[in-house]
């Protein structure tokens, strides 16, 4: 008898954790976050990007402005506006020489601010910085195309990040 009740009691639980664990998904919704339907594509692509100060600014917002539009430049008509301040910083690993190279980092960082025109509303503000390592060499115009190469690869990344960063609050806020 008492084995017959725990059976139940089991078969009543398994029952009880399965229902559950299906009304906890239930609120769940998975989407594309670029998706043209109800996502962040065309939110992203009516993004205008403020104005660059210097050449690794200009390497973040080219990109951004790629990334955001797929390549069909900026948009007409804006409803948002990203104000986007990058700066580069460049840093020795090592104090000394290694095998005549010199093991360098590149740290790209970028403060931003994503608003809403029509109402001047601030979506998100935030800061992002991507590393980028280099081997900077003796000669002068070597030591200069390593530096450049390490900030051209840190401020792809940075413009990848932040489109991400984009998205995700166009997708929920917009």
């Amino acid at each position: 008898m008492s084995f017959e009740i725990s059976r139940v009691i089991r078969r009543v639980s398994r029952v009880l954790l399965v229902a559950a664990a299906v009304t906890s998904l239930a609120g769940c919704q998975v989407r594309p976050l670029y998706s043209s339907v109800d996502g962040a594509g065309p939110k992203l692509a009516a993004v205008k990007i403020s104005q660059p100060r210097d050449r690794v600014e200009q390497l973040v917002r080219n990109h951004l402005v790629f990334l955001t539009n797929g390549g069909a430049g900026e948009p007409a008509h804006a409803d948002y506006q990203l104000q986007l301040y990058v700066t580069s910083v460049r840093a020795d690993v090592l104090d000394e020489q290694v095998a005549r190279n010199t093991p360098t980092r590149v740290t790209v960082s970028a403060t931003f601010s994503l608003t809403r025109i029509s109402d001047g509303k601030v979506l998100k503000t935030g800061a992002r910085s991507i590393t980028s390592l280099a081997d900077v060499g003796l000669q002068e115009f070597a030591k200069l195309r390593a530096y450049r190469d390490a900030e051209d690869r840190a401020s792809r990344e940075l413009a990848e990040f932040l489109r991400g960063e984009m998205a995700t609050v166009l997708a929920r806020n917009g």
